[in-house]
């Protein structure tokens, strides 16, 4: 059997390197463990630095400092903005409370007919075409004519016939202006009644200090219609002394 002259001789032998190479030295053996465990280490921070970039392109950004991190429900934004707080100065035609005050919902309407109010004095309604001129009486008005300078912003202060004439004179002296009223009015119920066009208040004396907060919440004030209109030159009803 023709043999080949580049084979071992021995049947079945096997080409090898290790038949060939020499046993390696420890300074060959150490090189080799630190490449093999430096490779790993390489590997870890490799996966670590894919697994970071994987997460980054899945998760949404973070939000800034004072903006909101996205929406919450269909087309609703979340808001963390704090609302206004007011400045402590009161809007137009805004009254403090003052205890005791009666409001009312009257409206007004011209007529040439006596009329019969609701309230005693009567605070707003139907009345007269003409007004009454404002100042002091000594006598009882005309409903009619004093509504219709309620209408225009005036104050009526009406007492009882009884009152005594010092507490008379305090309440005048209470209310001064152009716009005021005063006069005595039977069957009043108070010794003292303030009326403002739709508001009221009773009032057992003079020296009461709801007084001039009355005048300076409704004389001329939000309640009434036409506010600042003329409260002269009308009818001037008998009795009048100031």
């Amino acid at each position: 059997m023709p043999v080949d002259d580049h084979s071992p001789t021995g049947a079945g032998a096997q080409i090898g390197d290790s038949a060939t190479d020499a046993p390696e030295s420890p300074r060959e053996q150490n090189r080799r463990i630190w490449n093999r465990r430096f490779g790993l280490a390489l590997g870890v921070v490799g996966a670590v630095a894919v697994s970071a970039l994987l997460v980054s392109s899945v998760l949404p950004p973070s939000s800034a400092p004072g903006e909101s991190a996205g929406r919450t429900g269909a087309g609703s934004a979340t808001s963390t903005a704090t609302p206004p707080t007011g400045s402590g100065t009161p809007s137009a035609g805004t009254v403090s409370p003052i205890d005791g005050l009666e409001t009312f919902a009257n409206e007004p309407k011209h007529v040439t007919t006596s009329v019969a109010y609701p309230q005693t004095p009567p605070a707003g309604g139907p009345h007269s075409p003409v007004w009454l001129n404002c100042g002091v009486y000594d006598r009882a008005v005309p409903d009619e004519n004093a509504v219709h300078s309620l209408e225009h912003g005036a104050v009526w202060a009406t007492y009882d016939p009884a009152l005594p004439p010092a507490e008379v004179a305090a309440l005048v002296a209470a209310l001064p202006g152009d716009q005021v009223l005063v006069s005595p009015y039977p069957g009043l119920g108070s010794p003292i009644v303030l009326t403002a066009w739709n508001v009221q208040l009773r009032l057992a004396s003079a020296d009461d200090p709801r007084i001039p907060a009355f005048a300076a919440a409704y004389l001329n004030g939000p309640t009434a219609p036409e506010p600042g209109e003329s409260c002269s030159g009308a009818l001037e009803a008998p009795g009048k002394v100031g």
